[in-house]
């Protein structure tokens, strides 16, 4: 039995169980989405998907979950409430001109999910990955592919006063015309997050920036993950208000960027990227802290090999 004829003979014993009510009424637990489908169906039942992922979720009900069947392109996409979308690896997601793949204008505590998805920007001109406007929400990004959007591959910028969360595990980022991933969150809020087994290449500036100008807190974790051959640095923080922005980086491989391997620069004291047990190698400069910000090492890097050569370490810290 061939991986597609799996993947929809579970699927039609899993909708068997389901309430076939209309999905206009009050959006169902499950919706699907197929190449075969069409968008005049109700999308609640694998005998009647819809074609794109618009169409679905708009009859999907809160904190539902979109099935997608068969490998196809379903469209662009805008979230406004708590989604999983089940890509399965072979779900593409493609833009037209001028906007984002992705766009997240979810509510306060909002948790959405974006599973085994391909995002190809295409090269088409001013084009995003993900793009989160307003939200103090959670994005997870989980085995996909975000590539060839002429601007970010994820532009993180939530406005809000609450909590906003980003995790990416198991996803490459890659190509992009701006920043692999570009954290810029505003408002009074905090943002955490935690990139594992993230791999961000080949694109035009950062691989990672988190920047910060308003009183947003931000605490970054990075691991088991690369940022190589970017054109600018590979990870980046700034701080331009006074307000903390932190990074921890472990067990990664810093390499081959054009610029700095890792930078870290405020305005005042509030940039901090700590590294440890990882290889900064082939970049431009290592590593640099300008102005008021810091780079701090666990005394356990590889740091050889840049290109203008090899400052000292940097300031070492001990293990608690």
């Amino acid at each position: 039995m061939t991986r597609t004829a799996i993947v929809i003979a579970a699927a039609l014993a899993l909708a068997a169980t389901l309430p076939i009510a209309p999905a206009q009424a009050a959006g169902a637990a499950r919706t699907f989405v197929s190449a075969a489908g069409s968008d005049s169906n109700n999308c609640i039942n694998v005998l009647t998907p819809c074609r794109h992922l618009a169409t679905a979720y708009a009859a999907t009900a809160p904190n539902g979950e979109i099935y997608v069947l068969d490998p196809a392109n379903y469209g662009s996409l805008t979230i406004t409430g708590p989604v999983s979308i089940e890509g399965h690896g072979w779900a593409s997601i493609a833009p037209v001109s001028g906007s984002a793949a992705i766009t997240v204008n979810a509510n306060t505590g909002d948790k959405i999910n974006i599973i085994g998805v391909v995002l190809d920007g295409t090269a088409l001109t001013n084009t995003i990955g993900i793009l989160i406007e307003s939200c103090g929400c959670s994005l997870t990004v989980r085995d996909s592919v975000i590539r060839n959007f002429t601007d970010a591959g994820i532009d993180f910028g939530p406005n809000s006063s609450s909590p906003s969360q980003l995790f990416l595990s198991n996803t490459v980022v890659s190509d992009n015309g701006g920043y692999g991933i570009e954290i810029e969150p505003t408002g009074s809020g905090t943002t955490t997050g935690v990139l594992d087994h993230v791999e961000l290449e080949h694109n035009a500036t950062d691989g990672l920036a988190v920047v910060i100008s308003s009183t947003q807190t931000i605490n970054m974790t990075v691991s088991d993950s690369v940022s190589a051959n970017n054109g600018n640095n590979g990870i980046t923080a700034d701080s331009f208000g006074g307000t903390p922005v932190s990074i921890m980086v472990r067990n990664s491989t810093i390499a081959n960027n054009g610029a700095y391997g890792l930078l870290a620069n405020s305005t005042s004291p509030g940039a901090t990227i700590r590294v440890t047990r990882s290889t900064i190698t082939g970049n431009g400069i290592a590593w640099s802290a300008a102005s008021s910000g810091v780079v701090s090492s666990y005394a356990d890097n590889n740091i050889d090999g840049n290109n203008s050569g090899d400052l000292p370490p940097p300031p070492t810290i001990g293990y608690k």
